[in-house]
């Protein structure tokens, strides 16, 4: 094939073709001589993870792109979005037009903002529920917008309001902390220890509610259920430490649960370090939900800016709460400004602790993405009129989130969040670190510019495994680095400024030789029900599918047609999520099934596991029996110059470089930048046909010009070719 551009066919084509038809709305037949029934829609299922990305000011189409094409993918259990409520439209200024802080000063609670109106929002809800991430909003319900404000200053909607007067919701004066009145000073807080003035006086001439009042506390829970019936599934609550605590308890009293899952509602308060007062700290709070945690994000940022061997003694660390207790981060839109934690602008260091916050077990980790900023007022990218335009990472928006590294840390902090501890934590100088989750996770960190190589304890099995910071785990090899463990230790080069990290689903595909056929298994008790993912790895010909199919109805009782089929997840992967009844004994196997109805069983033993009384459950697996072939580790190694953003990848016609599928292509490390690098599994003695593609920030992909490229791999060893972008 010598077109300029490679066109897919076969399977890979039909699987672009039929993602295309569901992304419509659509479905998908294809011609066979026997008909195999499609296993029907599971449920919404929500990644079981820990991890949020806060894309803070993102518009709402933008958040549900990131929620579909990177945030569910990559595994992230939630993300957080911006205040969706009217809030007050400053007039436009030369240097400052439409300041960030607009979006906390409310002036009604309906859903139209600068970042889009009700539908817009309840469809990014729906997004990135069907991509299984949670939506937490940013709840602003201690004050209404500010006393100060210049005359005729409207909302984004129009409403018209005034500092104590906001007839859309409607509050009037008696709902509000007066000054001289029930806030016993003139209006501000004149004593941060003081808890009376700090929860009953206005913070930064915000007209303060009176959250002591029942008529008050309804209205806010009505806004909050508002957004749960819209499927919001928490809120990280602005300014709770101006609340009594008593009142936000009322009123978290109010809320309902969860639509997506019948819970209640995840919440993290903003509680602002630095009080002596104990009513004050964060801890205090901690019986009305998690805390965001500054003084943790204040230490990392002394620790990467110093020395992280500082890292071995966290829990030595004066933090605001207990790890069960909060909500972690590196920065958010506040400390980034104050210069008091780590942000984008401090290069390498800022990811460096982002990869040790995935790591490390404290707290609900988070990733801070929005825009740059060169003076602390600073608008996010608008249009005309303030509203907030939608996101293109590159220079102005940063997307730290959807990196090939952080999205590895994800997956690294998914594997290893079973063990809440730290073993071997190892220190190999100063600014270089590694330590384990007992034997799901390893990682080490070089906050140093010269490359560092050491032995280090890994707890994990003997084997073969992929480094998730520079690459990923395919069913044929790794796209980044491998790192051998032998006798629970590796010795491992970890470059200068960068990591390496490994977990126990990170490894490249093997399948042991073939042996039985399935045995009969019991029928299981209907009752409550448990969202159930499976995922195997599997090498699949011309014409097969891949299902999961067992002994219980949800599965089809061992009648492989009517199984589950598992869906391509790119990397030789496939997936797919099952509602199964819980506290129940299931044995399962994989099947692969052609159109025409040929079975191939995996071979060995019934699989078996025991699904849990509540929450979700996983299981991760290679299709046992299929054929050994024999690999040679090719490395790509393409000259090529890119603007801010833009990925390069390699793609080819076999499986393992993604069918001709860009989406499944193999991402390069930049890390010798402009000399794009991966090393891939490819089968031996096979003629391979490739060639390298640009993926801009917007998505869209670029390929090089010319003749699809050419290599033959050898019967064993290793292959390198080195080429430059054309």
């Amino acid at each position: 094939m010598q077109s300029t551009r490679p066109h897919p066919r076969g399977r890979a084509g039909r699987l672009l073709l039929a993602a295309a038809l569901v992304a419509a709305g659509g479905t998908v037949a294809v011609a066979a001589a026997t008909t195999v029934p499609t296993p029907a829609r599971a449920a919404v299922v929500l990644n079981d993870s820990e991890v949020t990305a806060n894309l803070w000011e993102w518009n709402w189409t933008s958040v549900a792109a990131a929620c579909t094409d990177h945030l569910g993918p990559a595994g992230y259990g939630a993300v957080q979005v911006a205040p969706p409520q009217e809030s007050v439209k400053l007039p436009a200024s030369a240097d400052g037009a439409y300041p960030w802080y607009e979006v906390y000063q409310p002036v009604s609670y309906r859903l139209d903002s600068r970042f889009g109106n009700r539908q817009q929002f309840a469809a990014m809800v729906t997004a990135c529920h069907n991509a299984g991430v949670r939506v937490y909003v940013d709840a602003v319900v201690n004050h209404m917008a500010g006393t100060n404000n210049p005359a005729g200053t409207r909302g984004y909607a129009g409403t018209e309001f005034s500092g104590y007067s906001y007839p859309a919701v409607p509050y009037g004066d008696g709902d509000f902390h007066r000054p001289g009145d029930n806030c016993p000073t003139g209006g501000a807080i004149g004593d941060w220890n003081n808890e009376a003035q700090v929860t009953s006086c206005e913070l930064l001439s915000l007209s303060d509610l009176y959250t002591e009042k029942e008529t008050v506390r309804n209205k806010i829970a009505a806004y909050l259920n508002d957004l749960i019936g819209l499927g919001v599934d928490g809120f990280r609550v602005d300014a709770v430490k101006h609340i009594r605590k008593d009142d936000f308890a009322a009123v978290l009293g109010k809320l309902n649960d969860t639509v997506a899952e019948g819970r209640r509602p995840y919440v993290a308060q903003e509680i602002f370090d630095g009080a002596s007062n104990p009513a004050l700290q964060a801890r205090a709070y901690i019986g009305n939900g998690d805390v965001l945690d500054f003084a943790y994000a204040k230490g990392i940022r002394s620790a990467f800016q110093g020395s992280i061997s500082a890292l071995a003694n966290v829990p030595n660390w004066n933090l605001d709460a207990p790890s069960a207790n909060v909500f972690s981060m590196v920065t958010n839109h506040d400390l980034e400004r104050d210069g008091v934690v780590l942000s984008y602008k401090n290069g390498t260091d800022y990811v460096l602790a982002n990869y040790f916050a995935l790591a490390y077990p404290h707290g609900r980790p988070s990733v801070y993405d929005s825009f740059t900023w060169s003076n602390r007022n600073q608008s996010p990218p608008h249009d005309g009129t303030g509203r907030v335009t939608d996101t293109v990472c590159g220079a102005v928006w940063n997307c730290l989130s959807r990196t090939t590294g952080v999205k590895g840390m994800v997956g690294w902090a998914n594997a290893a969040r079973p063990v809440k501890t730290v073993s071997d934590f190892t220190t190999v100088n100063s600014n270089v670190i590694g330590f384990h989750r007992g034997d799901r996770a390893w990682i080490g960190i070089n906050d140093s510019g010269s490359a560092t190589t050491a032995t280090f304890v890994t707890g994990l099995a003997d084997g073969r495994y992929c480094d998730v910071v520079s690459g990923v785990a395919t069913g044929s090899g790794c796209t980044g680095s491998t790192v051998t463990v032998s006798g629970g230790r590796a010795t491992v080069t970890v470059p200068a400024n960068d990591a390496v990290a490994i977990h126990v689903n990170a490894r490249p595909g093997a399948s042991p030789s073939p042996t039985a056929s399935p045995t009969a298994s019991p029928t299981v008790s209907p009752g409550d029900r448990i969202a159930t993912t499976f995922t195997v790895t599997a090498n699949l010909a011309a014409g097969q599918d891949v299902y999961v199919v067992g002994g219980i109805p949800e599965l089809g009782s061992w009648t492989p047609a009517n199984g589950v089929e598992l869906a391509a997840q790119g990397g030789g992967a496939y997936r797919a999520t099952v509602s199964l009844p819980r506290s129940a004994a299931v044995e399962y196997k994989f099947v692969k099934l052609t159109s025409a109805g040929a079975v191939t069983w995996e071979s060995g033993a019934n699989r078996t596991f025991t699904t849990p009384a509540g929450g979700t459950y996983a299981v991760t697996e290679t299709f046992r029996g299929d054929t050994v072939t024999t690999t040679v580790a090719t490395t790509f190694s393409a000259t090529a110059t890119t603007v801010y953003g833009q990925n390069v990848f390699v793609v080819g016609n076999i499986p393992a470089l993604g069918g001709w599928n860009p989406a499944a292509a193999v991402a390069l490390s930049s890390a010798a930048y402009p000399v794009w690098r991966a090393t891939v599994d490819l089968p031996a003695n096979t003629a391979v046909e490739y060639k390298y593609v640009k993926k801009n920030p917007d998505g869209t992909v670029t390929w090089e010009s010319g003749a699809n490229r050419t290599l033959t791999t050898p019967a064993g060893g290793t292959r390198a070719v080195t080429d430059t972008w054309r």
